[in-house]
């Protein structure tokens, strides 16, 4: 069983940056990967970028447009999605998710935080 836990969150003007952090424990595995997704009020959870925690490949939601960065610490077992010019739109609650293989499809993750809060006022 993996647990996960978010953290970074809060209220940032249009133009800001915030930093998600996403803590991995239990659980054995050689390889894996590790995403963040985000969900609005009223809208499906929705893919930002993956990490593959074996060789450090990245991929990313086109809507992204090089405003966000995904990566890890090894030996934290920490993912990281630094966020740039923060746009109201982009207010949401943010996931990490786990899973076998890097994936842009919820789905695919067997296990997922609880969230963190972005709100990004304008």
């Amino acid at each position: 069983q993996v647990q996960l836990v978010e953290s970074g969150g809060g209220l940032v003007q249009a133009g800001g940056s915030l930093t998600l952090s996403c803590v991995a424990s239990g659980g054995t595995f050689s390889t894996y990967a590790m995403a963040w997704f985000r969900q609005a009020p009223g809208k499906e959870r929705e893919f930002i970028a993956t990490i593959n925690w074996s060789d450090g490949s990245t991929g990313y939601a086109d809507f992204v447009k090089g405003r966000f960065t995904i990566s890890r610490d090894s030996a934290k077992r920490t993912t990281y999605l630094q966020m740039n010019s923060l746009k109201p739109e982009d207010t949401a609650v943010y996931y990490c998710g786990f899973g076998n293989r890097a994936s842009a499809r919820a789905r695919n993750y067997d296990y997922w935080g609880e969230g963190t809060q972005v709100t990004v006022s304008s």
